[in-house]
Parts: structure tokens; C-alpha cells; sequence
């Protein structure tokens, strides 16, 4: 029997959210190394009108609304998938680089401009 799909029950909310976060893990810009298998995200992208850039990716804002949504951040700490510190500091744990959130190809939308 194949695993369950989002066998943590993550709304869609929750999982375009944390999507960004583990492809923001990916990318040095926005993040570095933890400690026990954790990446700190150390910024966010900035949005220009209705999208904004993820290393060669373009998200639009629509499917970022999560980054901005306090419940979101809550539902994902709660769950083991991020883990908030002193400062501000967010990281995303192993459990949450490692969810197949199946949403990558729907939301992280390849081209860009110039």
C-alpha cells in the first residue's frame, strides 16, 4: 500500500506555505545551514505587483499568502515542520524538508523576466 498523501492533514494553505519554506531552504539567499539537519530561512522574498521571484521560479502572491498568516506558521510549528526561536528565527526541521507537499509543480512556476 503506497504512504498516505499529506498524512499530517496540512490544508492547502499550509501546504503551499510550506512548500515556499523548503524551496527557500534550497536557495543560499534565503537561508543557511542549522543545526541537526534544520535550515534557518533568513529572509523572505519581496513581491513586485502580483508575483515574485524564488531563485529561477516565479510564485504568484496569491499562492504566498500563507508566509504573511500568523495561523499558518502556528499549524506548521504544532505539527513538527518548523520550529520558531529567539529573534524571529524560523526553521525549517527535518520532518518539514523532507513532506511531500505535492503542491512544487502547481505553485513554483518556471520562466521569469527581465
Amino acid at each position: 500500500m503506497p504512504p498516505k498523501r499529506n498524512p499530517l492533514n496540512l490544508n492547502p494553505l499550509q501546504l503551499k506555505t510550506l512548500t515556499l519554506l523548503q524551496e527557500m531552504a534550497a536557495l543560499g539567499d534565503y537561508s543557511k545551514p542549522g543545526t541537526g539537519g534544520e535550515v534557518i530561512i533568513t529572509s523572505l522574498p519581496h513581491a513586485h505587483g502580483d508575483h515574485f521571484h524564488l531563485g529561477s521560479f516565479i510564485v504568484r502572491s496569491q499562492d504566498a499568502t500563507g508566509l504573511g498568516n500568523q495561523a499558518v506558521w502556528i499549524a506548521l510549528e504544532r505539527k513538527g515542520l518548523v520550529r520558531t526561536g529567539a529573534a524571529n528565527e524560523v526553521a525549517v526541521t527535518e520532518a518539514g524538508l523532507s513532506y511531500d507537499t505535492g503542491q512544487r509543480d502547481a505553485i513554483l512556476l518556471s520562466g521569469g523576466h527581465h
